[in-house]
């Protein structure tokens, strides 16, 4: 579960929140299922990355099973500042999976976003916005049941139809202590539709603690126009990232050193072939042709990609 981690103290932990107050906007690599794992996180913060998170997991099973825990979280010494993202309905529950984790990360995150039908059947995800007192219990139970102070408790949301429910959820979580919100700024029902970048500004200004836009980033130009946009102070990245690990480091579409990096740190830390290969996919999307990833895409074996690799692009 965690590898080279376990001289990680308590006392070397850093509050993330501090962050928010470097002067800069904080560049978050977001929570992806199958995808926002260690090595993917080791690539990222090599490419200018400030935080990372792991992807969602389900707490309930964390807190059961050591097999969940064994498979779902695995980090290590570099792997910091680390936030563990969790799906949870239950406020006992919650705080038992943030104790366990507490030692290797430096805080957790309450997934209040995923609009996934099976999650929502679950009490899980989006439809937490329309219970603020639950995530006010949970956010109070992690709070006074984690002994480290600088252990942060986040949110990440949806956007009400009706704006002001939202306000009310951000405000409800702030008075119970969350250490800051990321907005993911589309509601339960949008998928593809443009991002309600007007929506995370009047959560901001309606706010004290930090704000983090999530939506549509795919360049750091984007998150630059964002940051300026929404006055917030943190720009979360998903799809984008994928397609350019190197994103936050300034370069418009991946750069052969960061498939090489990946290349590196996916055989050092055995990543599974499937995951090994839908990264390259990602991160050659755009620079290879229809004809290229015909051929790259159907690849079945990592010596095989490697070939391929070695064979076009000298990696």
């Amino acid at each position: 579960m965690i590898s080279d981690a376990i001289e990680t103290t308590q006392c070397q932990q850093k509050d993330p929140v501090d962050l928010f107050h470097s002067g800069h906007f904080v560049k978050i690599c977001a929570p992806m299922v199958r995808y926002s794992k260690l090595a993917f996180r080791t690539l990222v913060r090599k490419y200018n990355c400030d935080l990372c998170y792991t992807p969602m997991i389900i707490a309930a099973d964390f807190v059961r099973s050591v097999k969940a825990r064994d498979s779902e979280f695995t980090t290590s010494k570099g792997d910091r500042p680390l936030i563990v993202q969790f799906a949870a309905n239950e406020a006992q529950v919650l705080s038992d999976a943030a104790r366990i984790v507490c030692p290797f990360a430096d805080g957790i995150d309450l997934n209040c976003g995923c609009p996934q039908r099976w999650a929502m059947a679950e009490g899980y995800g989006a439809c937490l916005i329309n219970k603020p007192e639950l995530v006010q219990d949970m956010v109070r139970h992690v709070r006074n049941q984690v002994e480290n102070p600088r252990f942060s408790v986040s949110i990440k949301i949806r956007i009400h139809d009706d704006l002001k429910r939202t306000v009310d959820l951000c405000r409800k979580a702030e008075a119970t202590g969350v250490s800051w919100i990321t907005v993911h700024g589309r509601n339960v029902e949008e998928r593809h539709q443009p991002v309600h970048y007007d929506a995370i500004k009047i959560i901001k200004q309606n706010m004290s603690i930090p704000i983090v836009a999530n939506g549509d980033v795919k360049t750091l130009k984007d998150a630059e126009n964002i940051h300026r946009m929404t006055g917030t102070d943190g720009v979360m990245v998903a799809r984008g990232l994928l397609a350019n690990p190197a994103m936050f480091a300034g370069y418009e579409e991946t750069p052969l050193k960061c498939i090489q990096d990946w290349v590196d740190i996916a055989l050092e830390h055995g990543t599974p072939f499937t995951c090994f290969h839908h990264h390259l996919m990602y991160m050659m999307e755009r620079i290879t042709s229809k004809q290229e990833k015909r051929v790259f895409n159907v690849l079945s074996s990592t010596s095989a990609v490697l070939d391929y690799l070695n064979d076009h692009y000298g990696v």
